[in-house]
C-alpha cells in the first residue's frame, strides 16, 4: 500500500469533478471509499477539505492518502462478485446488453435498478457488474449515470482508457443523448428550449428529500451558492388531446433531475414523478399532477432511448437505442403511440 501521494492536476483533467478525477485516476478504488476518504478530510485540494463535487483546474495539487494495491482489490473484486451476484441477476444483466465489443457494453438499464449504492441500497448495478465481465479479469466501468426510477441507454467502459475517452466525451458534451417520457398534459409551445438554474433543496429527509432540485431563474445562478445553469430542448411526439403527451427531451446540460424539474417547471411533470409533480391526478392549484390513472401506471415515465457518442477507439459514432420499458410500453399501447414510427430524431426538423 503506497503511502501518501500529492498530485498535480494535468492541463486535460480541468473542470472535472473531484470524485470523477479521483476515478480516472485510481479506478480499482470503491466508489464508497472514495466517500468515505472525502468526509474524513483525507482527501484535499491545494491542502483544504473537499467534497466529491468540487471541480479540479489545472496545477491543482490533490492529497490522496494511502491506497490499496490494485491487483488486491481486482482479485478480491472478483471473488466478491461472483459470490454475491446471484444467478437471476447475471441473467438480467446480461439479457440487458443492447451492444458489446473490446472497449464498450452498452445497456438498456431496468427502472428501479440503481446504478451505484447509497443509504439503504444494497442491491445496484455498480456492485453486479463483475457479471458483465465476459471474458476479462475485469469488470467493466461506469462512466455516466441514470436515476434509479429512469430506464434505457446506460454505458460502460471496459478498459481504462476507454473510460477516460467517454469520460471526456460526456464532460465536453460531444454526445447527443434523447429522452422519451409521457408527461400529464401539453406543453405551450410544444416545442422548444427550456433554460433555468437547478440549485439543491436545503434539508435532509427520508427517500431522497435531500437530493430535490429546485429551479431558479438563470440570471439568480452566478449568486446562489451550488446553482448551475440547465437546458433542455423539448418536442412533443404524440399527444393525447390535452391531457397526456408523448415528449422527446434532449438534456445540452447534464443537471441531476434536470429533465423531471423542466417539465415539472412547464407544468406537465412526467408520469409517475410523485417528486415534482405530486402523486395525484389534479394538484391543488388545478394544474395537472403526475398521475394520469385508470390502467396507467404510476411508475416513472422517463426513458434514455438514444445516444449517439464518439467510440472510445476512434471507431466513428457510436450509436444505441432501447426499446422501452414494460410498463411505458403499456402506456403507449393504451394511447395508441407507435413507437417505431418516431423519428430517430425528433429535433432535425426543428433545428
Amino acid at each position: 500500500m503506497p503511502g501518501v501521494q500529492h498530485l498535480t492536476v494535468e492541463p486535460d483533467e480541468t473542470e472535472q469533478r473531484l470524485d470523477r478525477w479521483f476515478r480516472r485516476r485510481f479506478p480499482h478504488v470503491p466508489h464508497g471509499r472514495v466517500e468515505k476518504m472525502l468526509r474524513k478530510g483525507e482527501i484535499r485540494i491545494d491542502g483544504a477539505r473537499a467534497k466529491a463535487a468540487d471541480r479540479v483546474s489545472t496545477g491543482q495539487t490533490v492529497r490522496v492518502p494511502p491506497l490499496p494495491d490494485p491487483e488486491e482489490v481486482s482479485a478480491s473484486r472478483r471473488m466478491k462478485s461472483d459470490a454475491s451476484v446471484s444467478e437471476a441477476d447475471r441473467e438480467m444483466l446480461e439479457a440487458c446488453v443492447l451492444y458489446k465489443d473490446a472497449e464498450v457494453i452498452v445497456l438498456n438499464k431496468p427502472p428501479g435498478l440503481p446504478v451505484q449504492g447509497g443509504s439503504g441500497q444494497a442491491r445496484h448495478l455498480d456492485g453486479m457488474l463483475g457479471a458483465l465481465s465476459f471474458d476479462r479479469s475485469d469488470k467493466p466501468r461506469l462512466v455516466h449515470r441514470l436515476d434509479k426510477d429512469t430506464s434505457g441507454v446506460l454505458l460502460l467502459a471496459r478498459t481504462v482508457p476507454a473510460a477516460a475517452a467517454l469520460a471526456k466525451a460526456f464532460h465536453g458534451r460531444d454526445t447527443d443523448k434523447i429522452y422519451w417520457a409521457a408527461v400529464s398534459g401539453v406543453p405551450k409551445p410544444r416545442a422548444g428550449t427550456i433554460r433555468t438554474g437547478l440549485v439543491k433543496a436545503p434539508g435532509h429527509g427520508p427517500h431522497g428529500a435531500g437530493e430535490k432540485m429546485l429551479a431558479i431563474a438563470t440570471e439568480a445562478v452566478k449568486t446562489t451558492e451550488g446553482a448551475k445553469r440547465a437546458s433542455t430542448d423539448f418536442t412533443v411526439v404524440e399527444a393525447m388531446g390535452d391531457r397526456a403527451a408523448w415528449m422527446a427531451l434532449r438534456p445540452i446540460t447534464g443537471r441531476t433531475h434536470q429533465l423531471r424539474v423542466h417539465m415539472a417547471e412547464l407544468g406537465c411533470p412526467i408520469v409517475g414523478d410523485g417528486k415534482y409533480g405530486t402523486n395525484r391526478i389534479e394538484k391543488e392549484d388545478g394544474r395537472y399532477g403526475a398521475q394520469l390513472g385508470g390502467e396507467i401506471s404510476r411508475k416513472l415515465h422517463l426513458h434514455a432511448r438514444s445516444i449517439a457518442i464518439p467510440h472510445p477507439a476512434g471507431k466513428g459514432m457510436l450509436r444505441a437505442t432501447a426499446p422501452l420499458p414494460d410498463h411505458m410500453r403499456r402506456t403507449w399501447a393504451a394511447f395508441g403511440w407507435d413507437d417505431g414510427a418516431a423519428p430517430s430524431d425528433p429535433f432535425e426538423d426543428i433545428e
